[in-house]
């Protein structure tokens, strides 16, 4: 039955997306399989010139953009098709009272591949080097799904650098839980103008192919699990929608038993993507944790 419920939403989004792009509205940049073509105003989180900025770290220039005043807050997208536009509403709403730097990981948007294997090790050195290139002071995180485990092994590695930590869709992961056989064909299937759009980004397009071969590699032998979770000393605000399908409810609730001091929000009834299917749930168990 979850599985039919996931096809049915994959199905109408892409019918959704189809719809806008026909009627000549889907132009703006946007996030992956995003349901409606974005204002026409609206800011171009992930290529705006006038907030973004280049830092090299490790063998890579990375990408980041930086919104508002205030205490440093860290936003990490999704991986594979997650982009720093898909984060637009956090980056909208916290920015009024947070500076909020906006990284786009290595190989996603205007950040370069490099040549070393895409751990989530070496994406939180990344993180790291930013942090430090903008501010002083420790930071607040929030990741989704890929961001959200980029934000464990931060947290995990530099405990003084991460006060609070809000994962989205990132639970204990388990060698082979899934299988990663990401393909150009296959992605552009799915949503072919979101994927033009990223090419058009990239400082190196002509290794988008290598990079997914790289990515399935090493997703198909990732492990995470109490070695890094409960390594984690800052508060951390476990999220998921309850219909996650790529980090299902009993990993979420794992990984919330094994971070030490963890608080734990499921959002009823919405699959993986949860703060772009129900942006307002999500925000209302949000804001109390970082009040604490």
């Amino acid at each position: 039955m979850q599985e039919f419920l996931n096809l049915r939403l994959l199905l109408v989004m892409i019918f959704i997306v189809n719809a806008a792009f026909n009627q000549g509205q889907a132009q703006q940049l946007r996030y992956f399989m995003q349901a409606e073509a974005s204002p026409a105003n609206a800011i171009p989180y992930g290529n705006n010139p006038k907030a973004g900025h280049y830092l090299k770290s490790g063998d890579a220039k990375i990408y980041y953009e930086v919104y508002g005043e205030g205490k440093p807050l860290v936003v990490l997208h999704g991986g594979i098709v997650g982009s720093t536009m898909e984060m637009g509403q956090f980056i909208d709403s916290l920015s009024r009272n947070y500076q909020v730097i906006a990284v786009s990981t290595r190989g996603h948007g205007k950040s370069g591949m490099g040549s070393q294997m895409p751990t989530y090790e070496r994406k939180a050195e990344d993180v790291n080097a930013i942090i430090n290139a903008v501010t002083k002071d420790s930071v607040t995180v929030l990741g989704f799904s890929d961001g959200a485990y980029t934000g464990y092994y931060l947290a995990a590695k530099h405990p003084e650098k991460v006060k609070k930590l809000i994962a989205i869709g990132a639970g204990e992961w388990k060698q082979g839980f899934r299988t990663f056989d990401n393909t150009r064909k296959v992605l552009f299937s799915m949503d072919s103008l979101y994927f033009k759009q990223q090419l058009a980004l990239m400082p190196e397009p002509k290794r988008f192919d290598e990079w997914l071969v790289t990515l399935n590699k090493y997703y198909n032998s990732v492990d995470i699990g109490k070695e890094t979770l409960g390594a984690i000393r800052c508060p951390v605000l476990v999220m998921a929608g309850e219909l996650d399908q790529n980090a299902p409810l009993k990993t979420v609730i794992a990984a919330y038993e094994m971070i030490p001091k963890a608080q734990l929000s499921i959002i009823p009834n919405a699959p993986h993507p949860v703060f772009l299917i129900n942006f307002p749930a999500v925000w209302t168990s949000l804001v109390p944790f970082l009040r604490q």
